[in-house]
């Protein structure tokens, strides 16, 4: 850092010990609050804060803009799928992989469900959820029984459940109900179905900034999927570096088509042969992070005995 950035530094920090409206100083009995868009700027009083919007809306709008995309564009830990519960390794996008228990709204691992299911057989054990040792449901009705009291509870994953089951059976009243609540809650794939729901008009009127709010959303919370749908957007409006970028975070989380656009924009020159290489490899290490011996069993035992 050198002396005109220290300068700089020293300034935003003055700036933010005074209202900056009025000019009054941040002391005992006055404190002050920082503007919740751009936290460039503190006032004394939501007074001060309106007055002062005119001369300072544009600048807000500029750096809030930024500060979005340093959240967007920030590479999540994980997929908003998360890890195993049991195993704690990541949980693959094939969705053949995993199975969403009701009782708990717990996704287990197939190499853990065959663990479990192991466990019962050779001990001769009533069958029970691999997580919570709940009763397997005996059905339907009881599986719903199970999810609505996880629903009662709060729980977004569960609403999330029930929210694309409706929306998957066309019934999008009831399915933007579940959604909604769920995706206030933090639920990544509730933001992304929404997303498309502001899309398409189903239940609700087209709504192109809903739209575009949720599938931030649902990427910056770790969904390859939002990540290609806007990857597309950019696309479409002809700013190749922000969808690289998007493409690139996704294939860093072991989504397979991501890598497969990266490689037609490495093609036509919109990414760098080391920028592709490392996505490259930051896939595979992706990938091979969902796998292990346990899991690699299973999937031959379920492929011979279902």
């Amino acid at each position: 850092m050198n002396a005109e950035d220290d300068l700089e530094e020293a300034e935003a920090a003055d700036i933010m010990m005074f209202c900056a409206s009025c000019g009054i100083a941040e002391v005992d009995d006055i404190k002050l609050m920082t503007c919740n868009d751009c936290d460039l700027v503190r006032y004394c009083s939501d007074k001060c804060q309106q007055d002062h919007r005119p001369r300072h809306n544009e600048k807000c709008k500029e750096r809030a803009a930024e500060l979005r995309d340093e959240l967007l564009f920030r590479q999540p830990e994980s997929s908003y799928l998360g890890d195993c519960p049991i195993c704690c390794l990541p949980l693959s996008f094939n969705n053949n992989k995993s199975a969403m228990y009701t009782c708990c709204s717990k996704t287990i691992c197939k190499g853990c469900e065959y663990a479990n299911k192991l466990r019962q057989i050779e001990g001769r054990l009533e069958e029970t959820c691999p997580f919570c040792r709940h009763p397997l449901s005996k059905d339907d009705e009881e599986s719903n029984t199970n999810i609505m009291r996880r629903i009662e509870a709060n729980d977004p994953h569960a609403m999330g459940h029930m929210g694309k089951r409706h929306w998957d059976e066309g019934d999008y009243g009831t399915a933007f109900e579940y959604l909604s609540k769920a995706a206030a809650l933090g639920d990544a794939m509730s933001h992304f179905i929404l997303g498309h729901m502001y899309s398409w008009g189903q239940c609700v009127e087209t709504d192109k900034k809903k739209r575009l709010l949720h599938l931030e959303e649902a990427a910056i919370a770790g969904h390859p999927y939002a990540r290609q749908s806007l990857a597309y957007d950019e696309q479409e409006n002809e700013r190749m570096d922000r969808a690289t970028k998007h493409l690139i975070i996704a294939a860093n989380l072991g989504y397979d088509k991501a890598i497969q656009m990266l490689k037609n924009c490495y093609i036509r020159g919109h990414v760098s042969k080391e920028d592709f290489a490392a996505s490259l490899r930051a896939h595979q290490a992706a990938v091979d992070a969902t796998k292990s011996p346990l899991r690699e069993e299973a999937a031959n035992f379920f492929a011979e005995f279902g």
